[in-house]
């Protein structure tokens, strides 16, 4: 592959990570609207938002399977034209005040983003043995400019009181553009468990009692799971939470949301440095402090500027806990696959869980009061975050695979969630 098309594959891996981001906060932007016309208590949308955690928890778990089995691209292609359709699903429902249908909606985009998402970062880490430098920190981050855009635009169009099947079908237009133009730059064949280096299915079934046996692994897995549900209670619940809780209007709770997608974005894109000067406990300490900080003063305090404010702290603390923790699950021991899936599974527990779990205290005790839950998970995480650093643990595995024989010739980097 020569070094344009090795170029030109690293911008469609970059557009492929950006469609959803700007698909997902479009429907998050809208959320408040989209409650109001179906006419749902915060404890029925909860039901409604579950739809995009069981998805979710489909596509991550099938994906892996297919991409052995047909490579990235055409699951990247599924992916996304899952994802297509859930905007045009979603938009429908809404026109005819269908939650079943908003929700089977939701359900798609989850199955399509948690399924390409895989994909993506197969090819990505494909990309960096090839070129020998850095690309899936920035895929994540190109997930979030995307939602920092897409919320923008999001915010505009209910500013503009847009009717949702409009503003859906618009982003579905969109979105169709760029996966064509896309995805004739990404290669077939790749991740194909017929290469020599891949790992086989049973030596993966092999590998899971030991690696759920690992009290380290199980800790960054708490981790995992404890930032996984403050990124996703933001992606569920920040507009409504802010339009309920701190009596915003729609479209100023959609300004918050895009507030906190910079952060996140900016967390993301800057966290390579950190990493490199600080390393992974410091970092997952800092930023579950941060996360912390912030869920503390959006819950406490009655004033609106200063929960808007401290949206911006709760961003910046979601934005690396969760895939510095994957990073360092790949790295804690040997089996590489097995023990970033199982602690991939672990933090999807926390989508699949959280958003209905949320949406009922909501329901009984108000969104503000069910954020503590989000809160001890996150001020938890403060306290195990000593788990993360697996450089030591690393270098001493190392060390005794250096006086045998190696049987995997990859060394493959770990891929991470958006």
């Amino acid at each position: 592959m020569t070094d344009r098309a090795v170029g030109r594959r690293r911008q469609a891996l970059y557009l492929l990570f950006f469609l959803p981001g700007i698909a997902l906060s479009s429907w998050v932007t809208r959320t408040p609207d989209v409650r109001d016309q179906l006419g749902l208590s915060t404890g029925q949308m909860g039901l409604v938002l579950f739809g995009l955690s069981v998805g979710s928890m489909i596509g991550i778990l099938c994906s892996g399977r297919f991409v052995s089995r047909f490579g990235t691209r055409p699951v990247i292609a599924l992916g996304t034209l899952l994802i297509v359709a859930s905007t045009v699903v979603i938009g429908v429902g809404s026109a005819v005040q269908s939650a079943p249908l908003v929700t089977a909606g939701l359900c798609l985009f989850g199955a399509g983003m948690g399924g390409g998402e895989v994909a993506v970062n197969v090819d990505g880490a494909d990309v960096e043995r090839i070129t020998g430098t850095v690309v899936l920190p920035t895929l994540h981050g190109c997930f979030s400019l995307g939602t920092v855009i897409g919320g923008s635009a999001g915010m505009a169009a209910t500013a503009a009181a847009i009717p949702v099947p409009w503003h859906m079908a618009v982003v579905a237009l969109a979105a169709t553009g760029m996966l064509v133009h896309a995805l004739r730059s990404v290669p077939g064949g790749v991740g194909i468990s017929a290469a020599p280096s891949a790992p086989g299915p049973g030596a993966a079934r092999r590998s899971g009692p030991q690696v759920w046996k690992d009290r380290k692994l199980l800790l960054i897995g708490a981790i995992v799971l404890a930032m996984a549900l403050a990124e996703g209670a933001a992606n569920d619940w920040l507009p409504l939470l802010m339009v309920d809780g701190h009596g915003l209007d729609a479209t100023m709770g959609s300004l918050v949301f895009v507030g906190f997608a910079a952060a996140m974005t900016l967390g993301r894109f800057s966290g390579g440095f950190f990493l490199s000067r600080f390393g992974r406990a410091a970092v997952v300490r800092a930023s579950a402090v941060s996360g912390a900080v912030g869920l503390l003063l959006v819950i406490f305090s009655d004033n609106a500027a200063v929960a808007a404010t401290a949206v911006l702290f709760w961003g910046l603390g979601a934005s690396l806990g969760f895939p510095v923790a994957l990073s360092a699950a790949g790295d804690s021991g040997p089996d590489q696959t097995a023990r970033v899936s199982l602690v991939a599974v672990i933090g999807y527990v926390a989508f699949l869980v959280g958003p209905p779990a949320l949406g009922f205290l909501g329901d009984h005790y108000g969104l503000r009061s069910a954020m503590v839950v989000v809160l001890v998970f996150v001020a938890s995480a403060i306290l195990i975050a000593p788990a993360a650093d697996t450089r030591k643990r690393t270098a001493a595995v190392d060390g005794a695979q250096r006086t045998q024989p190696s049987t995997d010739p990859a060394g493959q980097h770990q891929g991470d969630h958006s």
